[in-house]
């Protein structure tokens, strides 16, 4: 199974914004992000295919971008304008079946990574 590796979360003001990566221990075709915020399911962010096909939640359209260095096998997510509401706990996930936001399509996840933002 590919290993998955997070990196990049923070606590942070509202309004700012962070990078998140993660590091894939092989070459795949779709990488994704997903969140879980505390008492909450956890949901898609967004995904990337290796052709650069890409596809967002509502909750974070227009203010993220989820790129790839398929040479580095590195997924990244630039999140702007990060309101409270963005709390949780971010995951890189792939080995999906279809490359959508879909949680149960993907089988294998990473640790995660926390971000915070405040008020």
């Amino acid at each position: 199974q590919v290993q998955l590796v997070e990196s990049g979360g923070d606590s942070v003001q509202a309004g700012g914004s962070l990078r998140l990566s993660c590091t894939a221990s092989a070459h795949t075709y779709c990488m994704g992000w997903f969140r879980q915020a505390p008492g909450k399911e956890r949901e898609g962010v967004a995904t990337s295919d290796l052709v650069g096909r890409t596809s967002y939640a509502d909750s974070v359209k227009g203010r993220s971008t989820i790129s790839r260095d398929n040479d580095a096998n590195t997924l990244y997510l630039q999140m702007y304008s990060l309101k409270p509401e963005d709390t949780a706990m971010y995951y890189c996930a792939t080995e999906a079946l279809a490359c959508t936001t879909v949680e149960s399509y993907f089988g294998a996840w990473g640790q995660g990574t926390q971000v915070t933002v405040s008020s």
